[in-house]
């Protein structure tokens, strides 16, 4: 069936929308670059210190440089209900939700946003069900094809703010990123105590609760990445018995995807309504639910697989799973790609000599 082209109004509204949001962001940084109450906070406010006027680049690269602690918004004097507004989370979420759409790759997308389901198989054998040529040719071009267009975002992201490509070379610059970017050094609030949730008390379960996700998804792609090794160099095929490589990543990456999305479920539904862009809540949450049952049903095909619920369970997974892969460039998975990459353009521009003046 042939998708219905998105009207010309809609794309005039969303362009509208970006560049409302930009503007805004302008508008508060200015405040704050006066102010610089918060300058110690985070990476946000020194490098925001660099500039004099925040062009629509410039917007971009900060606001996926913010990791939304609230801890500006907590200690701003000229946060609402003051007249100047200043709410720099909602206004840098604004943003980039923005530029997931304005830098995705192909552009249009980026405004998109056998046998039967129940009964036994013989020694839970998933390829009983799905051959495994067949699950290779589905899911490695959709797999790919998402690498690709994250990987062309990221870098049409890049080159819109100096310091460029000629800085990759800085060895110390990538390691800080590194570091910075694994350890989510910025959900702690610039003190070490942790970020605000739900109100004005400090707290660790954010940055927590991201790490165990985090992780615990890169020990489940791990996992696959040693089984495919397995059954393609070693020739041992699946399924994997409970003591192997394979299932031992597999479980216990399931484990804390399992937990850490629910714990982000309960931390997003609880966080505090002047930290957050409404409008992303659909993207947010829809995340987090994918993950959640990508996790859920890895886990219970490995505890049921040889009971009639295996086929609805492959199913169920293989289903998430695709459209887990179908949303990574366009959905809140980029946020991750993104903020790494701004992370290193910081870590890079940090080293570099400022280029303003005390008089300008």
């Amino acid at each position: 069936m042939q998708r219905e082209p998105v009207p010309l109004m809609e794309l005039v509204r969303q362009a509208q929308a970006e560049a409302d949001g930009v503007a805004e962001v302008a508008r508060q940084l200015q405040i704050c670059n006066a102010c610089r109450y918060c300058e110690g906070f985070c990476a946000v406010f020194p490098a925001m210190t660099r500039r004099l006027a925040f062009e629509p680049a410039d917007a971009h690269y900060l606001a996926n440089l913010c990791h939304n602690c609230g801890a500006c918004l907590h200690a701003c004097q000229y946060a609402p209900p003051h007249e100047f507004a200043v709410n720099l989370p909602r206004a840098m979420a604004q943003v980039r939700g923005s530029t997931y759409q304005h830098f995705a790759w192909p552009q249009p997308l980026g405004a998109a946003r056998t046998g039967s389901l129940w009964g036994s198989v013989a020694a839970g054998n998933f390829y009983a069900i799905f051959p495994h040529g067949l699950m290779v040719s589905l899911f490695a071009p959709v797999f790919a094809f998402a690498l690709l267009a994250l990987g062309v975002g990221v870098a049409r992201f890049w080159r819109t703010v100096s310091p460029g490509d000629a800085a990759l070379s800085s060895a110390p610059a990538v390691g800080e990123a590194v570091h910075d970017a694994l350890r989510l050094k910025y959900l702690d609030g610039g003190h070490g105590q942790g970020c605000h949730n739900e109100d004005d008390a400090w707290t660790l379960s954010r940055r927590r609760m991201h790490h165990l996700t985090f992780y615990g998804f890169a020990l489940c792609f791990a996992s696959t990445s040693v089984a495919t090794l397995y059954h393609y160099a070693l020739g041992w095929p699946a399924p994997y018995g409970w003591t192997s490589l394979p299932k031992l990543l597999g479980m216990t990456g399931g484990l804390m995807l399992v937990a850490g999305t629910a714990g982000l479920w309960r931390l997003r539904r609880r966080r505090h309504a002047a930290h957050v862009e409404p409008t992303q809540a659909a993207m947010d949450l829809g995340f987090i639910a994918l993950l959640f049952l990508t996790g859920a049903t890895g886990l219970l095909l490995a505890l049921l697989k040889t009971t009639p619920a295996l086929p609805l369970l492959l199913c169920t997974h293989l289903g998430a799973v695709m459209a887990l892969f179908l949303t990574l460039p366009y959905g809140k998975f980029a946020h991750g790609v993104y903020r790494a990459a701004a992370l290193l353009k910081w870590s890079v521009e940090r080293r570099q000599p400022l280029a303003l003046s005390i008089g300008e």
